[in-house]
């Protein structure tokens, strides 16, 4: 069966044409096939892409070996959005700022290309988030999330009203700019700019984070995957809320709304190409400071 990768494409980024043009003609000389979305090759307006198949964006990611992702977290996680359902994993070449989820920057593009080549990645799953927003007891909206369910006051002048609980009892009540539930992959994420601690990707729990809740007891809290969190806008609460699905799939929240949030049965799958420690992408992306340590001569995989 010819060998075939789906290309996810950030839309307004200049250089990526170039890019896509870089990447398909170096798998195709490898004998593997690169397809891009209706929706994504629109934004060329036309452009040569060097022999790119641009296929239906009801399911692109169908039948594909892998999925390349050329842009920073936002096109990730859009292409997570794209290949969730079918399984097909993601490698994300970072041409944003951060690239927390990227594997690679565009400097090493030709190394990824020979990786996958020769089929010498591994394959990671990532715990995802099931989420459910309900009112008066009627279920109005399923989604799922990658990083972080946050649920947000609408209006900059008003706080907003919610009750949190855990595996059915509550926790407590906060006036707050909104609350963050987050995964581990997430906790570098929006999560961390609200004050929840780093948790590395390997390790099974969700993050509970408030955002500048008026509140004495108003730390984050770590739960066990089997949790069950659930957040309620207070009935009488003048305040209307929102509720963002990693920074996309917006939902309206009115007063006495319910977000049930716990573990999803589907993970996201990445590519990994190299056994990089978790500490090693803290360093770098965080660009932290480690002046000073010598370590035990133990090799690293990548230097910072």
């Amino acid at each position: 069966m010819k060998r075939s990768v789906l290309l996810v494409t950030h839309p307004r980024r200049p250089d990526v044409i170039d890019v896509v043009r870089q990447v398909s003609t170096q798998l195709r000389a490898a004998g593997i096939e690169s397809v891009i979305s209706e929706s994504d090759a629109a934004a060329f307006h036309g452009a040569d892409l060097a022999g790119v198949e641009v296929v239906s964006d009801e399911d692109p990611s169908q039948g594909r070996e892998l999925a390349i992702v050329l842009g920073g977290d936002g096109t990730i996680l859009r292409g997570a959005e794209i290949t969730r359902e079918t399984g097909v994993p993601l490698v994300g070449i970072n041409l944003g700022k951060v690239g927390f989820l990227a594997e690679a920057e565009m400097g090493e593009l030709d190394e990824v290309i020979q990786h996958i080549v020769a089929r010498d990645y591994a394959i990671d799953e990532r715990m995802t988030l099931e989420v459910t927003v309900s009112d008066g007891g009627q279920v109005r909206t399923t989604t799922w999330a990658l990083n972080e369910v946050s649920i947000e006051k609408a209006a900059r002048e008003r706080m907003l009203e919610v009750t949190v609980e855990i595996d059915g009892r509550p926790l407590s009540t906060w006036g707050c700019d909104g609350v963050i539930i987050a995964t581990p992959t997430g906790s570098t994420a929006y999560a961390f700019s609200a004050g929840g601690p780093v948790v590395w990707p390997d390790v099974e729990a969700i993050l509970l984070v408030p955002n500048s809740a008026h509140a004495l007891f108003a730390r984050p809290v770590v739960v066990g995957p089997t949790s069950r969190l659930a957040v309620e806008v207070i009935p009488h609460a003048e305040g209307l809320g929102v509720m963002w699905c990693d920074g996309r799939r917006p939902v309206d929240l009115r007063p006495g709304s319910r977000i049930d949030v716990r573990r999803s049965a589907v993970p996201m799958r990445l590519a990994r190409l190299t056994p990089e420690p978790f500490t090693d992408r803290l360093v770098e992306k965080f660009d932290l400071s480690v002046v000073g340590w010598r370590g035990n001569g133990a090799a690293r995989t990548r230097t910072p």
